[in-house]
C-alpha cells in the first residue's frame, strides 16, 4: 500500500447506495479492490452510525483521482434515492454524529486540514457526498472551520 504523506485533507465521500440499504464496510472495500485495485477509504460509516477503519492514516487510498496523497477519505453508506435516480443526502442522524466525530478528530490531529466533500475537488462532476457539506458544518458545533 503507498505512503499516504503528510496529511492535509479530509475529504467525504458516500457511497452511492440506495436509501435505507445496509450495506457493510466489507462489501464497500470488496467493490473498491474490484473496481481500483486496493481499499478506497480510511473510514466507512455504516447506516446505524458505526464507524469502521479501513486504511491506517499512514496508507494512502483511491478516492480522488489524482488527489489522495495527504488526503483521509470518509464515506457514508447512502447517497441515492430508494430509486438510485437521483442524488440524496440520505444520512441517518447517527452517520451525521459519527462523521462530525470524525472531522472534530482530524481537525484536532491535524490543525488546518481542509474539509472538502467529494464535489468540492476542482475537476469533480459529481454529487458527491450527496449534501451540502459547508452548509451542513456551519450548523453544527465544529463550525464552518476549514471546509
Amino acid at each position: 500500500m503507498p505512503a499516504l504523506g503528510p496529511v492535509k485533507y479530509l475529504t467525504i465521500h458516500c457511497a452511492a447506495t440506495p436509501e435505507g440499504r445496509h450495506v457493510t464496510h466489507e462489501q464497500i472495500t470488496a467493490w473498491d479492490k474490484a473496481k481500483f485495485g486496493q481499499t478506497s477509504y480510511h473510514w466507512v460509516i455504516e447506516v446505524d452510525g458505526s464507524m469502521h477503519r479501513t486504511l491506517r492514516d499512514d496508507q494512502k487510498g483511491a478516492h480522488v483521482g489524482k488527489a489522495n496523497t495527504g488526503n483521509i477519505g470518509v464515506c457514508y453508506i447512502g447517497g441515492m434515492d430508494k430509486a438510485m435516480k437521483a442524488p440524496k443526502d440520505t444520512r441517518t442522524d447517527a452517520q451525521k454524529k459519527t462523521l462530525l466525530t470524525l472531522i472534530q478528530t482530524y481537525k484536532e490531529r491535524y490543525p488546518g486540514i481542509v474539509i472538502r466533500g467529494h464535489r468540492d475537488w476542482p475537476g469533480v462532476n459529481k454529487a458527491c457526498p450527496g449534501f451540502d457539506g459547508p452548509a451542513w458544518l456551519k450548523k453544527t458545533e465544529a463550525g464552518a472551520g476549514n471546509w
